[in-house]
């Protein structure tokens, strides 16, 4: 038998109390959140007559989601991510901000501490049997249409078994591989010297695919690389691009594709001359198109935890 009891002043005062809502110190920000998500939670439990023994098997998801360190997967897999960047991107609509490269999710497997090429990266340093060579290169500008000299672009990307350096369960990769980040001289240009990337499944036996099992939605990610291009004058993008053809693009459990992200992969011949493991390869020119700062500031900096690692 169902029964509501969210409206009655006994539990509003216990949703008061729990968010010490009016208790004069502690972060009335937090409070204030608090308070809300608590209240939604209590709300849906009375509209969808959630049982105890659900509650608490959402607890004890919640205990193994912490064990696994996949929350931040999961919230790239839930639309969370996603759904902060089409805020982000309504928010850029609303002061009159448009052009640029359009933003996309980060994710959660980035890290800090690349060593910074001048104009040009290699970093494929370990090596992988089933992978092509691949070169990354674009140029970066700024709103007007001018290359945008000492812009920091980052990429990183997983190898041909679907893992990242630093985060690998096998231990085949160092902290760095297929990781790097390259400064732009006068001329705006950047260029890296990789391997081509697949696409990846989250853990078959993690957390985040336990839920998307009971969805009856897949974990897996089409082939695409990270990217990061930070610049002094100008906003910082996060955004990543597919690689054309994979037949994911339009079916990623994160939902970060974008048009504009797909760009062409050119077949070429030469690679021996640039010091890639084959003659024939691969190549993807991604431009790049940076966005003014806001009165100033960079308004689309997010402060998240990230790994780090010394080179």
């Amino acid at each position: 038998m169902s029964v509501k009891v969210f409206e009655t002043k006994e539990v509003q005062e216990l949703l008061k109390a729990a968010a010490n809502l009016n208790g004069g110190n502690g972060n009335a920000r937090f409070q204030q959140v608090v308070h809300r998500l608590l209240g939604d939670l209590f709300k849906a439990i009375d509209d969808l007559d959630i049982t105890p023994d659900e509650v608490w098997a959402g607890v004890n998801y919640l205990n193994k989601l912490g064990q696994d360190g996949e929350a931040a997967l999961l919230a790239a897999g839930l639309g969370l991510e996603k759904y902060l960047d089409i805020r982000m991107d309504a928010q850029d609509k609303a002061v009159g901000l448009d052009g640029g490269t359009p933003r996309t999710i980060e994710g959660p497997l980035y890290v800090a501490g690349a060593p910074v090429c001048e104009g040009l990266a290699k970093i494929d340093i370990n090596a992988d049997a089933d992978a092509g060579p691949l070169v990354i290169h674009g140029t970066v500008t700024g709103p007007d249409g001018e290359p945008v000299a000492n812009a920091v672009v980052e990429c990183w990307h997983a190898n041909s078994k679907g893992f990242y350096s630093h985060f690998d369960p096998t231990g085949a990769q160092t902290d760095f591989n297929l990781r790097g980040a390259v400064k732009t001289g006068a001329d705006g240009k950047y260029e890296f010297r990789t391997l081509m990337p697949v696409g990846y499944g989250c853990p078959p036996h993690g957390s985040t695919q336990h839920l998307l099992n009971g969805l009856g939605r897949h974990g897996n990610r089409p082939a695409h690389v990270h990217v990061f291009v930070t610049s002094d004058d100008h906003r910082k993008l996060t955004t990543q691009f597919n690689i054309e053809g994979d037949p994911l693009i339009w079916d990623d459990f994160a939902y970060a594709t974008r048009e504009e992200l797909i760009p062409n992969v050119v077949e070429k011949t030469g690679g021996a001359a640039l010091g890639l493991k084959d003659d024939a390869y691969k190549s993807i020119e991604f431009n790049v198109a940076l966005t003014s700062l806001v009165q100033g500031k960079d308004n689309q900096i997010v402060n998240r935890l990230r790994a780090a690692a010394t080179v």
